[in-house]
């Protein structure tokens, strides 16, 4: 328990036998001056750290007080002079003589004789009824000796009576509450009220953004009107909301206690305070009680170019799966943010093949004015010879934790020259749709470039004439989430051809209930009944699921379920296997299905003994107090038994909000030529087709294609090498929080949590005429690193801790389906390999002399490899498709 805290408790004891409050304000007497020890602790550490092995440092030293001017009609009203005087530094934790960096050292060595001297300036205040009215220094002095000053000055800050006020003060503007009893005045700060200069940025999503609680306590104690001490403490805790053990926090305490009296300054006489004022010194002026932005400078960094040989070779492309590569990526960011425009733009042109898409990915997550007016400068879309790298960025466009207006204009200018890659314009325009998403979540919804992209997306999902357009509008428009999208999605996902339908059916499943209205229902039930055309089974089994997760009616489930008995088998298979997920797994609509069921003309053993291969399952990654993690397996196959559509979906949920960490699906059509197979109702004529979409991180990319028409299946197949297609590769900037807390002593603490990840997602199909197989197989690759810092720079001691986790996982999921026999036996698969779980406590402390103090200390955790559960009808078809495979191995 912190001293405060027990001195509250002391206080609250002892308060039967003490004196009244007094009655009006604080104030001083004439001819005194008033020593008092005055002290400053700042503490870092970890979430549970303890006080007695944090990092940080205490500056002791007195202050005398003394009254000069009194304002004769008013004894309240004041002209008071605070005083610093011999000053020390000193450590804040116990430490061994060996690790405490302020054994020996001197005020004067640390601050420097200037700074030093500019510390001990007397300042003056305008002191009335305990409000600071005006606060008077010199205009040359330093900013953070002056922020000090404006600390200690901002404990004069005080009512004597119980009462709300909105206070100025070295914080900023805001709201204190005020309790007073006997001879104690509890002061309660509301940090979250305070008002000043927005400093940083944060996440748009709260999943990846962090939670931040601060307090901020001061007692005052009293005899009469003065004031004999004041113990101030503030706390600041910063966790990530997706894992919360990973905090730090920062304790800052003053303390002002009286020690003596002697002989002071006699009273000015004047009726002018300014006429005060100049005859003590002209040269204070009146300056804002507020503190001033501290920059602290980077001495001894690195240039760019030097920091970037250091790193390169962490950053090649076999290096990419170890956490130490991502590490070095989010030390690359920092360094780029310091960096200017020329500087960027000369490792980005002296670099090789190899490392340049990572490079890019890092100079474009660094999202300053210099980084992007580089890259946009490097990159030339005239040309299709750096298609990479132009994908790279745009993704990391995507991706941007928080995108400027010049962002979002610049990738609408692109548009309007000259693009010679036809999928880097698609994915110019579906980048444009998540910018505006982004920049929505922040309430910028109104602004003029971003009302400037929404119409174009909205006008060309309207206006579009050929179907890949149209798709590429879609997909936008599924990014960008605006509600004025529904009725052109609705309009596509009824009326459109099918990759269109297709495509607008999902982009309608991420809305949110609130968005699937009465009119988006009717749709939905319409194209699941196939009331107006003919729909593929993949729009119609998207559409059923949008009814069953938005509170469907309880005829809307009974046509649904009364409609199994006439369905293609494999279609009722799966309608089968999801509502028993959605009653499994409790998903929406599970009572409203429930109370169906009880129907036995739709509950019967005709309509749920269905046979097939398709299924829908559902389960838990992760389940904790901090997040949840849910997963989602769905396959739908054609009545052939080939692989229709696969959709594997992770969800993480935080906060009370969701963020769709990676969706992959996998849709083939028109390949029941390949094994004299019957295509299913609606589906005879299309064209031999297989590709792969993904979602990362809720940002639809654009998807690939395996191939496309027969031709093209039979060129591949005969020159296929089985290496996997790759979808998304790169490196991605998760995390990005900066955040300044202003202390109430008068320094700041810079806050700033990063998360970054080497991410590869890849997939194939492949297919045997041989053995009678197809085999589809997703991976993912991650390697995630999360460093949480927080540093105090007073500019002559620096202090900090760094709390960080770093891991390397990989996820497959494979469904092989073998059609050597009849039925055909499916076997889907989501292994998830044995990974280490690497996490660090870092603190440290430095003096501009060179000493330093650092303490690392860390753990790792294997955490083993495992199989996801689905459901047991595929678990008894892989025991029987590794039955044949092993008995197939014999033959020779």
């Amino acid at each position: 328990m912190s001293t405060l805290w027990v001195l509250l408790i002391l206080m609250v004891v002892s308060s039967s036998t003490s004196t009244k409050t007094p009655q009006g304000g604080p104030r001083f007497n004439a001819e005194k001056t008033y020593r008092y020890s005055y002290t400053v602790e700042v503490l870092l550490d970890r979430g549970k750290g303890t006080d007695r092995k944090s990092a940080g440092f205490k500056i002791a030293s007195d202050v005398n007080v003394d009254l000069l001017w009194r304002n004769s009609s008013n004894e309240e009203d004041q002209l008071i002079r605070i005083m610093i005087t011999d000053v020390n530094f000193e450590n804040v934790s116990e430490r061994t003589d060996k690790k405490n960096i302020f054994k020996g050292t001197t005020a004067g060595g640390i601050l420097g004789k200037s700074n030093l001297a500019a510390l001990k300036n007397p300042v003056l205040i305008h002191w009335i009824s305990g409000k600071v009215k005006n606060f008077y220094s010199f205009s040359n002095e330093p900013v953070i000796i002056r922020n000090i000053k404006r600390g200690l000055t901002s404990l004069f800050q005080v009512q004597f009576k119980s009462t709300s006020v909105t206070e100025v003060d070295v914080s900023g503007k805001c709201k204190v509450n005020y309790q007073a009893r006997d001879n104690q005045v509890t002061k309660l700060k509301l940090l979250d009220s305070c008002k000043e200069a927005q400093k940083g940025f944060t996440s748009h999503n709260k999943v990846l953004g962090v939670n931040t609680t601060s307090t901020s306590a001061s007692i005052y104690l009293l005899e009469n009107n003065f004031i004999h001490s004041v113990l101030s403490e503030e706390h600041h805790l910063v966790s990530l909301n997706l894992r919360q053990e990973l905090a730090a926090k920062i304790v800052s305490r003053q303390k002002l206690e009286f020690q003596l009296t002697k002989a002071g300054p006699k009273e000015i006489k004047a009726e002018q305070i300014r006429s005060v004022i100049n005859s003590v010194n002209p040269k204070y002026v009146s300056i804002p009680l507020i503190a001033g932005a501290v920059k602290a400078e980077c001495e001894g960094c690195p240039s760019l170019v030097d920091y970037w040989k250091t790193i390169q070779k962490e950053l090649e492309p076999k290096n990419l799966a170890n956490a130490s590569a991502t590490r070095s990526f989010l030390l690359l960011i920092q360094a780029l943010r310091r960096a200017k425009k020329d500087e960027i733009l000369k490792i980005l042109r002296s670099e090789s093949d190899s490392t340049l898409p990572q490079l890019v990915d890092a100079v474009t997550s660094a999202q300053t004015p210099a980084s992007f007016a580089a890259i946009l400068e490097f990159l030339n879309f005239k040309n299709d010879s750096n298609y990479l790298l132009q994908e790279r960025f745009l993704y990391a466009c995507g991706f941007s934790s928080h995108p400027t207006e010049e962002m979002l204009s610049a990738l609408m200018h692109k548009l309007n020259e000259e693009i010679r890659s036809n999928d880097i314009r698609e994915t110019v325009v579906i980048i444009i749709g998540a910018l505006i998403r982004k920049f929505c979540q922040k309430g910028q919804c109104e602004l003029p470039i971003v009302i400037k992209a929404k119409e174009m997306i909205l006008k060309g999902a309207e206006s579009a004439q050929k179907e890949s357009e149209i798709q590429m509008y879609i997909l936008s428009l599924k990014n960008s989430f605006l509600p004025a999208a529904i009725p052109v999605l609705l309009k596509h996902a009824e009326s459109g051809t099918g990759p269109v339908s297709n495509i607008a059916v999902a982009a309608i499943q991420k809305y949110e209930q609130a968005y699937i209205t009465e009119e988006v229902r009717k749709v939905m039930n319409r194209i699941y009944h196939q009331s107006r055309k003919i729909h593929e089974k993949t729009v119609r089994t998207t559409a059923a699921d949008i009814i069953f997760n938005n509170n469907p009616s309880y005829m809307e489930v009974k046509n649904i379920l009364l409609s199994i008995g006439e369905l293609p088998t494999e279609m009722s298979k799966y309608l089968l296997s999801k509502i028993q997920d959605v009653l499994r797994f409790q998903l929406p609509g599970s009572e409203m299905v429930r109370k169906v069921l009880k129907d036995t003309v739709v509950h019967n053993y005709d309509r749920f003994s269905k046979i097939g291969s398709s299924s829908a399952y559902s389960g838990y990654m992760k389940q904790g107090t901090d997040s949840t993690s849910t997963y989602s397996l769905d396959i739908l196959y054609s009545g052939s038994g080939i692989l229709r559509k696969s959709n594997m979906n992770i969800f993480v949920l935080s906060q009370g909000t969701q963020l769709q960490a990676t969706q992959v699906v996998i849709e083939a059509q028109g390949l029941e030529s390949l094994i004299a197979a019957t295509a299913d109702e609606g589906e005879a004529n299309l064209e031999s087709l297989a590709g792969m979409s993904a979602v990362l991180f809720d940002v639809q990319l654009r998807p690939v294609t395996f191939f496309q028409g027969y031709a093209d299946l039979m060129a591949k197949m005969f020159s296929a090498t089985g290496a996997p297609i790759s979808v998304v590769k790169g490196l991605i900037l998760l995390i990005d929080h900066v955040q300044v807390f202003q202390l109430q002593s008068g320094l700041a603490a810079n806050v700033e949590f990063q998360g970054g990840l080497a991410i590869d997602i890849s997939g194939g199909m492949d297919f045997s005429l041989w053995y009678r197989e197809s085999k589809t197989t997703v991976t993912n690759r991650g390697a995630a690193v999360i460093v949480g810092n927080i540093t105090v720079d007073s500019l002559f001691v620096k202090s900090g801790v760094e709390v960080s986790v770093e891991t390397e996982a990989v996820l497959d999921f494979i469904s092989t389906v073998k059609f050597s026999e009849y039925p055909f036996l499916v076997c889907m698969q989501m292994v998830k390999d044995h990974f280490p779980f690497r996490q660090f406590v870092t603190k440290y402390e430095s003096l501009p002399s060179g000493k330093t103090y650092v303490s690392r200390k860390g753990k790792t955790i294997l955490v083993t490899g495992s199989e996801f559960p689905l459901h047991q009808e595929n678990s008894d078809m892989c025991k029987k498709v590794f039955t044949i495979e092993s008995d197939s191995s014999e033959w020779f």
